[in-house]
């Protein structure tokens, strides 16, 4: 029993997916991925996710930041700004979210039902 749970605290898709598996975390991502300039601030990104709540999306960022997917640099200015980008790690995220977004549109009819 004990060889089966800690297999299954090991497994790379529990792991992986508890990182940046949640519905905020992959937005976040896909937004910073198709800024023109691969960089945006707080604002900008809750303006876009008019759904999640201030608290969230700061939680959600931290969490990405953590992960190593997220950068954020804070430029010493008053008041001080804040940007958010893409790590690599992050970049190479995207090819797999991609991937799933067109999958998602492809059978959204069959996967969503009311």
């Amino acid at each position: 029993m004990a060889d089966i749970q800690a297999e299954y605290f090991a497994c790379p898709i529990r792991q992986v997916l508890s990182r940046f598996g949640d519905k905020w975390s992959m937005l976040v991502l896909f937004l910073l991925n198709r800024s023109e300039t691969g960089v945006m601030r707080f604002n900008e990104i809750r303006r876009l996710m008019t759904d999640c709540s201030q608290k969230m999306l700061s939680q959600t960022l931290k969490n990405l930041e953590q992960s190593h997917l997220v950068h954020r640099e804070v430029y010493p200015e008053v008041p001080p700004r804040v940007e958010y980008s893409l790590t690599e790690t992050g970049r190479s995220l995207m090819p797999a979210l991609t991937a799933l977004i067109a999958w998602g549109r492809e059978h959204f009819g069959e996967v969503v039902t009311d």
